[in-house]
């Protein structure tokens, strides 16, 4: 159970220090190869003038924006993670292409956590948005709170079973001017409206979205008991993991090709899942989706993430990228989606077998 914050303002201070999220100041000077082509979302634009700023406006883009839960803050409809990727995965100067790319594509939502590459992935992000000098009003950074340093105050949430201290806690953060809204990353749905019900009962700040992992194979949660928190209490999703860690893309096709995910170190758990019975039965899945891919024009990896984007109160999708070029191509699910007719997404539901149902 983690707690997510969401931090949009200019004077915005780290929990510890500046190189927190930033780093240390520097110094003076300081797809799917069997089925179509994969559609694009926007041709990139040639490298703007020197001395013009190029804004993150969404306009000209394609790129949707929506309200995070029922909150006034708009933000894209897919986001940016850093897991795996930012300061591992890939180097810094990639990492840069990438958040540049998303930004200038209308991606104004990027998400990360302290723990995410032992906290390297937090300053790689601060470092990159220094160097490129964009508004701060005119993005989001989501970061997520609990495992921490190696010491027992370095991390968790406290006294974290009292839901009580968390929502005063996050309350602090808020009105500390630390961050604007707060959420919740891998909470249940009581535990959710036990939070909302404390911050009602002692006039403190209730949460507005909940962080869940969302996709073909993963559909429970954010498909039955979200939608009602939403409606409930305005409390919205930001989905992670739309293409199941890569599962969704027919590249592994019964291996585990090199390099991918799975072959990193520490996520042997990924490689072991893909090679089990079930990640083998969701593969086959995955291959029965190509014809409706082919009949859209696009590649599965995009239909699953357009597919992700239709679901009631989903404020966001992370999508988590290795390049500019697979962010790019991922930007294409923007034009598949006002193709997922409801007859399309039967279609799907069918094939997939797996369509969650109301136990009441």
């Amino acid at each position: 159970m983690q707690v997510s914050i969401a931090c949009t303002e200019q004077n915005l201070r780290s929990r510890n220090s500046e190189d927190r999220l930033c780093g240390p100041r520097p110094g003076p000077g300081g797809g799917n190869g069997s089925g179509p082509k994969a559609r694009t979302a926007v041709v990139p634009r040639p490298p703007a003038p020197p001395g013009v700023l190029r804004e993150s406006t969404g306009r000209g883009t394609g790129m949707k924006y929506r309200n995070l839960g029922k909150s006034g803050l708009r933000v894209s409809c897919l986001g940016l993670g850093t897991w795996v990727t930012f300061g591992s995965q890939i180097s810094d100067e990639t990492a840069e292409d990438v958040l540049t790319v998303a930004y200038e594509h209308g991606i104004n939502l990027f998400d990360t956590t302290e723990v995410y590459a032992a906290g390297k992935a937090e300053r790689t992000l601060g470092n990159i948005l220094k160097s490129k000098g964009w508004r701060r009003s005119s993005y989001v950074i989501t970061t997520k709170i609990f495992g921490g340093g190696q010491a027992e105050t370095e991390r968790g949430l406290s006294r974290k079973h009292i839901i009580e201290e968390i929502v005063r806690a996050m309350t602090y953060v808020i009105n500390q001017g630390l961050a604007l809204y707060w959420g919740t990353s891998r909470w249940g749905a009581a535990e959710i409206m036990e939070a909302y019900s404390v911050a009602r009962q002692f006039n403190l700040i209730p949460p507005v979205c909940e962080q869940a992992e969302h996709h073909l194979f993963q559909r429970e949660k954010v498909e039955m008991q979200l939608p009602e928190l939403y409606h409930k209490i305005g409390v919205g999703s930001v989905t992670w993991s739309p293409l199941a860690c890569g599962l969704i893309h027919s590249k592994y096709d019964g291996r585990v090709p090199d390099p991918c995910r799975a072959t990193i170190k520490g996520y042997q758990w990924l490689k072991d899942k893909v090679q089990s019975e079930d990640g083998k039965k969701q593969q086959a899945k995955v291959m029965d989706l190509l014809p409706i891919a082919h009949q859209l024009g696009c590649t599965v990896a995009q239909l699953a993430i357009a597919w992700c984007l239709r679901s009631e109160g989903v404020s966001s999708v992370l999508l988590g990228v290795s390049s500019a070029e697979q962010l790019i191509e991922h930007l294409g699910a923007l034009q598949v989606l006002s193709q997922l007719t409801p007859q399309t997404v039967v279609e799907i539901d069918g094939l997939l077998g797996n369509k969650p149902h109301s136990k009441k």
